[in-house]
């Protein structure tokens, strides 16, 4: 047994003084401070809060895309999270045209058996909508833990849906109790843009951004909750929202009690078109991402911090799709069209949030519940995780508000050869992690292994009206 002493808890509810009792790989019971058994192994977390393990709901390792991959594998991913207080990821399985639904989802359990330190669940991307994909979803629902599917309105000829096969799979869903994931932006309207820009000779990477217009994103998110409404209010997750047009469409959706949600990352937080995107020379395809980051002359920074408060956003994930400069963002110099889309910030959501608390656009409590307790609940893993309670995993991060940590491609974890973060300095730090009771990282030291994380099966959304 363990003992988690003199720590502030900080669940979803509110922070509260107790000390955590651990009985093997789940949480026994609060107390009262000074109140628990005084015989068991203690961990000091006075002046600390002690928060639930973060649950990044959306990760890219090991994906391919544009000629590559993502260059994080499940090992130096999972890893490079756990050092963070990320201690489940929900990834991708995917199925490309033409694939059976059913050997996407084999393919990627092969790739993490025996090699992630932290518990990790699948969505499953559908890449061809057709009647063997949807009797697929049913039996993923009901047999493999599987209860989310991707769809996406952008990128023509890799992974696009037209409306038809979109209606068709939220109509399923509707039906067995799913999940529908989409990525929200009006691909072929894009890819004019892009083409357009290519002829006039605009090759840098602040062009990707400038050719993906907040307007095609709210367009697609529109759309989106229309075909949702059709398939009789078929719950629709919007992923990576980026700009207030679409923020919008999400809030007076919901204002009027669908079942639609949203989540945002912390690169739409804090970066920006203008300072990022849009650095001298090649520069800026560290940040090219998609949906793209937005202008800092516009309001989308501060929109979405008040959709985090006002649950208009319900959830903050990275979208982790990392891709080095040398040999992988480089096969897009002089051309922005073949820079591979993708930032890593797996290691960072926790620390980049909390800096959010500092900064008081956010509480406590709204912290913890963006980055743990509302992704357990929305993707069907509450309340085993995503709270501090009697009966949940032991997936516990001790924070220290006093710490500092400062972000750079020197120190992090993840497997790349830059930071799109680099120099930022967090006025916070993660001390110790633990999954599932045991202690995976603690005073800068990592302590886990491969293979500790195991494969989690996925119920139903808390969320579903």
């Amino acid at each position: 047994m363990k003992l988690i002493k003199g720590g502030t808890v900080v669940n979803a509810t509110g922070p509260v003084q107790a000390d955590v009792l651990i009985d093997d790989e789940t949480i026994a019971a609060l107390f009262a401070p000074g109140r628990g058994p005084g015989d068991v192994e203690t961990i000091d977390a006075t002046g600390k809060y002690v928060i639930p393990g973060a649950i990044d709901a959306h990760t890219h390792m090991q994906m391919p895309f544009g000629g590559t991959q993502a260059s994080d594998t499940f090992d130096t991913g999972t890893r490079a999270a756990a050092i963070g207080g990320t201690t489940t990821i929900i990834d991708f399985a995917i199925q490309r045209y033409g694939e059976v639904v059913q050997d996407g989802l084999a393919a990627w359990h092969a790739k993490t058996e025996g090699r992630c330190h932290i518990d990790y669940g699948f969505h499953m991307i559908l890449g061809g909508v057709d009647d063997d994909a949807l009797k697929a979803m049913d039996q993923l629902v009901a047999d493999e833990g599987i209860t989310s599917f991707k769809l996406f309105m952008a990128y023509p000829g890799v992974f696009y849906s037209d409306d038809g096969q979109i209606l068709r799979a939220m109509q399923k869903a509707r039906d067995n109790g799913a999940m529908i994931m989409m990525h929200a932006e009006n691909g072929p309207a894009i890819d004019v843009l892009v083409k357009q820009a290519l002829e006039r000779g605009e090759t840098d990477p602040v062009h990707h951004g400038i050719t993906r217009p907040q307007e095609l994103e709210a367009e697609a998110t529109s759309r989106a909750i229309w075909l949702a409404g059709v398939a009789a209010d078929c719950p629709l997750y919007i992923v990576h929202l980026s700009a207030s047009k679409a923020l919008e469409q999400v809030a007076a959706a919901r204002d009027t009690g669908r079942n639609v949600f949203a989540e945002t990352c912390p690169q739409y937080l804090y970066l920006t078109l203008e300072d990022q995107l849009g650095a001298p020379g090649f520069e800026g395809a560290k940040w090219v991402c998609s949906t793209p980051l937005r202008s800092k002359h516009e309001s989308h920074r501060a929109d979405l911090w008040q959709g985090l408060r006002t649950n208009d956003l319900s959830v903050v994930s990275t979208d982790h799709c990392p891709f080095c400069m040398k040999d992988q963002k480089e096969m897009g110099i002089g051309d922005f069209s073949k820079i591979p889309n993708g930032i890593g910030s797996v290691e960072h959501r926790v620390d980049l949030l909390y800096q959010g608390v500092v900064d008081k656009k956010l509480s406590l409590a709204r912290w913890v519940e963006t980055i743990a307790t509302t992704p357990a609940r929305m993707f069907g893993l509450y309340p085993r995780k995503g709270v501090l309670a009697p009966g949940a995993d032991a997936d516990i991060v001790v924070y220290d508000p006093a710490g500092r940590t400062r972000i750079s491609v020197q120190t992090h974890h993840m497997n790349m050869d830059y930071s799109a973060w680099e120099g930022w300095e967090i006025d916070g730090a993660v001390d110790t992690v633990l999954s599932r009771g045991e202690v995976i990282s603690s005073g800068g030291q990592y302590r886990g292994r491969a293979g500790h994380g195991r494969f989690v099966r996925r119920g139903l959304s808390d969320y579903l009206r």
